[in-house]
C-alpha cells in the first residue's frame, strides 16, 4: 500500500485506545504502539505534511500495511503493547542497550597488592571480587576502600620504587600513606589491603572499632608510626562516610529518571537509590530521533517490565502520556503500589536535575562536543524542537518610560556567548505611544530591511547576517505581532519565541509562535541560558533607554538658555558630547557646533558664565 492509502485506512480507525501493528513488504513487523485513540495516532504517520524525526521517518518509508487490536482501555493496550515488543523485538521500537558489561574487583598477588576496577575476568593469578552487572558501583567501591585506607593509585611499582623520588600529591593531602617514601612496613600495607577487601566485601560495619583497637595496641608498644597510620585510616573512613550523606530517607528506594536530547539522539539517565543511598547510574542512547516524548512514552514501560527491579518511587523529569495506566501496570508487576511523579522542589527534585545532567554529559560525550556553550545550544535545539543547535541567536527587549517615548535593544549570542559588537538600538520612529507590541513590531521589522539590504551589498555588517534563533522578550503578543512584521520577509523562516517571566521576574517559560508554552524549569542548563539571556537583553535596552534620557534632560537644560531652541541644543551635545563640556567651551570653541552662530554662541556663554566678561570676539 502506498503512503496515500495507508493514510485513508487510518481515517477509518475508530477512536479508541489500543496497539497497532505496523509490517512491511515482506510481512516483517518493523513496529508496534500503543494508542489513547487509534485513528487519531496512526493517521499521524502517513498524513502529508508532519514532520517526524529520522527513526520514524525512515519506518514510515518502510511501512507497507499495519493492522490493529482494539483494547477496553489504555492500560489494557499498555499491557499488550509491551508483550508483544518482547515477542517480536520490532526493529524501530527501542532498543534498551546500555554500555554495561560485567565488572569486576581486582586484587593482584604481588608484595605489594593493589586494587583496581576491571571489565575483563582474566587468568593471571589476581584475585576477583564480582561479577557485578554494575560497573559505576564497581568504581564507587574500590574509590572507596582506597580513600578510607590511603592505597595508592600511582602507576609506581613496589618494593622496586620506594625511596625514589618524592612523595606525590595524594600523600601531601593525606589521600595515601605513601609506600613510597619507605616509612610504611610491608606489613602494615598488606594489613590496610585487608581492611580494604574486607570494606568491600561486607561494608564499613565494625571496622572502625577494629582499626581503633589495633591502634591502641600499636600505642601499647610504642609503635608509633602504625598507630598514626591507623589513626590516619579511622580519619578517613569518617570522612568518606560522611561523603556518602543520605540524601533521601534510609529506608528509601527509588529510581530517578530524566531524559536529554539533541537534534539527533535521546538519552534517557537513571540513578538507582537503595537505602537512601546512589547505588547505579545507567545510560540509555536512542540515535536518529529528537523526540523526547515518544522515547519517555517507550521507554519507561520497556525498562521496567523487561525485568528490572521496580522500586517503590519512581522520579521523573516528566510524566508520560500514559502515566496512569503505566502506574497500575508497575504495581501489578511489582505487587504493591508504585508512585510515580514528578518532584516540583525539594532534595528530590534535585536529584532529577542531576540524573537531567549525567544524560546531557552523555550526550556531548558521544556527539563529540564537550564545550559548555556546545552542550546548551545543543540542548536549546532539542528542547525548542529546532533541526539543529542555534549558532546565532538575536534577542530583543522594548524600555520605554512615561512620556510615551520606547527603545529597543537587540544583543546577539554567538555560540552561546554575548557577542557585543554585534549588538544594536533602535529608537521608535513610527510608534506613538507606550505600545511594546507595535514597538517590537517596527524593530524586527527595520532588522529585516536592513538584513535585505546589508546581504545585497556583500557587507559584513551584523545585520547582514541572518540569525538561527530570535527570542522576544515577551509573550504570546509580541511574539504574535513580530511573526506578522516578519511575514514576507526573508527573516520570516527564522525560529520565533518569546521569553516569559514569572511573578518573580525570572524566566519561566518559551512562548512558540503558535502560542503553546515549552516549561524549561526543569531543563537546569537551559534554564540558566536562557535567563541569562534574557537578563543581558533587559539591561542593554534599560541602558540605552537611561542615555536617551540623560541626552533628553542634558537638551532641555541648554533650551533654557535663552535664544536656544532643541536644535541648536542638539547640535551643542553632538559636538561636545556633555554639559559640562558646553560649560567649560570660549564662545568661539561654541561656535563650532553645526547651526550654532555668533548670537547662540555668545548666548550660552553668558548664561553659564554670568560674572565673568567674555573674551573679545576679534580674536
Amino acid at each position: 500500500m502506498t503512503k496515500a492509502e495507508l493514510y485513508q485506512k487510518a481515517k477509518m480507525l475508530p477512536l479508541l485506545p489500543g496497539v497497532y501493528i505496523i509490517r512491511d513488504k515482506r510481512d516483517e513487523i518493523i513496529y508496534i504502539g500503543k494508542a489513547k485513540r487509534l485513528r487519531t495516532r496512526v493517521s499521524q504517520y502517513f498524513r502529508e505534511g508532519v514532520p517526524h524525526d529520522a527513526k520514524v521517518t525512515k519506518m514510515i518509508q518502510n511501512a507497507f500495511q499495519f493492522d490493529v487490536i482494539v483494547c477496553q482501555s489504555e492500560f489494557e493496550a499498555l499491557v499488550l503493547e509491551a508483550s508483544q515488543i518482547k515477542a517480536h523485538t520490532p526493529k524501530y521500537n527501542i532498543l534498551l542497550k546500555d554500555d554495561k558489561g560485567y565488572s569486576y574487583i581486582r586484587i593482584t598477588k604481588e608484595e605489594y597488592p593493589r586494587l583496581s576496577a576491571v571489565l575483563q575476568k582474566e587468568e593471571d593469578g589476581a584475585e576477583y571480587i564480582g561479577p557485578y552487572t554494575s560497573s559505576f558501583a564497581v568504581r564507587q567501591m574500590v574509590e572507596s576502600a582506597q580513600d578510607s585506607f590511603l592505597l595508592p593509585r600511582c602507576g609506581k611499582s613496589f618494593p622496586r620504587d620506594i625511596g625514589r623520588g618524592r612523595p606525590c600529591l595524594n600523600a601531601h593531602i593525606g589521600k595515601c600513606m605513601a609506600v613510597c617514601g619507605g616509612r610504611v612496613s610491608r606489613e602494615s600495607y598488606c594489613e590496610a589491603v585487608r581492611g580494604a577487601v574486607h570494606m568491600i566485601r561486607y561494608g564499613k560495619k565494625d571496622i572502625v572499632k577494629g582499626l581503633e583497637q589495633r591502634m591502641q595496641e600499636a600505642s601499647d608498644r610504642l609503635d608509633f608510626e602504625v598507630a598514626a597510620l591507623l589513626r590516619d585510616q579511622i580519619t578517613a573512613i569518617r570522612k568518606v562516610s560522611a561523603g556518602q550523606k543520605v540524601v533521601i530517607s534510609e529506608d528509601t528506594n527509588m529510581d530517578v529518571i530524566a531524559l536529554a536530547g539533541t537534534p539527533h539522539a535521546v538519552c534517557a539517565a537513571v540513578l538507582r537509590y537503595r537505602q537512601g543511598r546512589l547505588t547505579d547510574k545507567r545510560e540509555f542512547l536512542f540515535h536518529d530521533t529528537a523526540d523526547l516524548d515518544a522515547v519517555r512514552e517507550e521507554f519507561l514501560p520497556r525498562y521496567y517490565l523487561d525485568g528490572e527491579d521496580i522500586p517503590r518511587t519512581v522520579a521523573v523529569d516528566a510524566l508520560p502520556e500514559s502515566s496512569e495506566a503505566l502506574c497500575r501496570l508497575l504495581g501489578e508487576t511489582r505487587g504493591s503500589v508504585v508512585r510515580l511523579y514528578v518532584p516540583r522542589r525539594g532534595d528530590v527534585a534535585k536529584l532529577v536535575e542531576m540524573a537531567y545532567t549525567n544524560a546531557v554529559e552523555r550526550l556531548a560525550r558521544e556527539s563529540g562536543r564537550y564545550a559548555r556553550e556546545d552542550r546548551l545550544l545543543d540542548e536549546t535545539a532539542a528542547v525548542l524542537g529546532l533541526p539543529a543547535a542555534p549558532r546565532v541567536i538575536e534577542s530583543y527587549d522594548i524600555s520605554n518610560w512615561g512620556d510615551g517615548t520606547s527603545v529597543c535593544g537587540m544583543v546577539v549570542f554567538e555560540e552561546g556567548k554575548p557577542k557585543k559588537s554585534g549588538y544594536r538600538k533602535f529608537k521608535m520612529k513610527t510608534v506613538a505611544g507606550t505600545d511594546d507590541y507595535a514597538s517590537m513590531a517596527e524593530a524586527l521589522a527595520r532588522r529585516a530591511a536592513e538584513y535585505a539590504i546589508q546581504a545585497e551589498k556583500g557587507s559584513a555588517n551584523q545585520f547582514a547576517q541572518k540569525p538561527d534563533l530570535i527570542l522576544l522578550d515577551g509573550g504570546r503578543g509580541q511574539v504574535s505581532a513580530v511573526a506578522a512584521a516578519l511575514a514576507g520577509t526573508a527573516l520570516a523562516d527564522v525560529p520565533l519565541f518569546g521569553m516569559v517571566k514569572d511573578d518573580r521576574h525570572r524566566t519561566r517559560a518559551i512562548v512558540a509562535a503558535g502560542g503553546g508554552e515549552i516549561a524549561i524549569s526543569m531543563h537546569r542548563g537551559i534554564f540558566t541560558f536562557i535567563t541569562a539571556v534574557q537578563d543581558e537583553t533587559h539591561r542593554f535596552a534599560n541602558a540605552y533607554r537611561r542615555q536617551q534620557y540623560n541626552k533628553k534632560a542634558y537638551a532641555s537644560s541648554l533650551t533654557q538658555v535663552p535664544g536656544i531652541g532643541p536644535a541648536a541644543a542638539k547640535a551643542l551635545l553632538a559636538e561636545f558630547k556633555t554639559v559640562a563640556a558646553v560649560r567649560a567651551a570660549d564662545v568661539e570653541e561654541l561656535r563650532r557646533a553645526k547651526g550654532v552662530g555668533p548670537a547662540a554662541a555668545k548666548a550660552v556663554y553668558d548664561h553659564f558664565h554670568p560674572l565673568d566678561k567674555p573674551p573679545s570676539e576679534g580674536r
